[in-house]
């Protein structure tokens, strides 16, 4: 049965359309509760991935330390390897005159002896 356009609703459809208008504002009153959980959640789970500022100077602290240890290291190196290429020059200096001067001194006996002669 289907009422004319100019027809008031009875009682019981407004009764009806009120209770389902109800229905819909508690269903998403539902809605909008377990979205607002959700985005709480979310948004707990990134406080908890954040960096407080103490932790981030510690680390700060941390890193500028372990710079400053590998910075140490590196100029102990490079001293350690001055110190060794002098100590392989002076090496070699001292191996050249150890090889040379003998030679030196026997060609220098040799033209003594050859320009004043060998004595009696």
């Amino acid at each position: 049965m289907t009422q004319p356009p100019s027809a008031e609703p009875t009682l019981w459809e407004l009764h009806r359309a009120l209770q389902q208008l109800r229905q819909d504002q508690s269903d998403g009153m539902k809605s909008l509760r377990d979205d607002l959980r959700g985005d709480l959640a979310t948004m707990s789970a990134r406080f908890e991935e954040t960096v407080t500022k103490e932790v981030y100077q510690a680390d700060q602290r941390l890193v500028n330390q372990r710079l400053g240890a590998t910075e140490e290291a590196q100029r102990a190196a490079a001293r350690a390897r001055e110190t060794d290429q002098q100590q392989a020059a002076n090496t070699r200096k001292w191996l050249l005159s150890a090889f040379i001067a003998p030679l030196l001194i026997g060609l220098a006996q040799l033209w003594l002896s050859a320009k004043f002669g060998a004595g009696p």
